[in-house]
């Protein structure tokens, strides 16, 4: 039996409700708005999303659209295994609550799990900033 990958949990809240982040941060299209690691090149090729990552060109698939705040994707690199992104909005009052699991995957360092564990605040934070209207 394999060990579980070590994760962070890492959340943001936004004074926007549900629905409304919700509609925006679905679009595959409005990733390049906020998630820097990502979507600086995100485009479709033959009806798939792809992205050039600081690790290589990538597929990325989307969750579909759903009415429980489901943001989950995956990231396919070119060789090795996909890797999940569970991403989830959650009601707050009449705001909701932005969430992200980062896994640390196999052979990653301390310092790259840092780092990724920061690029990612940073992300959601831009993802807040937005659908408050900063």
């Amino acid at each position: 039996m394999t060990r579980p990958n070590p994760s962070r949990s890492l959340s943001v809240s936004i004074e926007r409700p549900l629905k409304d982040a919700y509609d925006f941060l679905q679009q595959p299209q409005n990733f390049s708005k906020w998630a820097s690691g990502l979507a600086n090149s995100l485009h479709q090729v033959d009806g798939k999303w792809k992205a050039d990552t600081p690790e290589g060109p990538m597929e990325v698939r989307f969750s579909a659209p759903n009415a429980f705040g489901v943001l989950d994707h995956w990231v396919y690199p070119e060789s090795g295994a996909p890797i999940y992104i569970p991403l989830r909005l959650i009601e707050n009052g009449n705001g909701c609550e932005l969430s992200l699991t980062l896994f640390r995957l196999p052979a990653m360092t301390d310092e790259k799990f840092a780092a990724d564990t920061e690029w990612v605040m940073k992300d959601l934070k831009v993802a807040k900033q937005i659908l408050e209207g900063g």
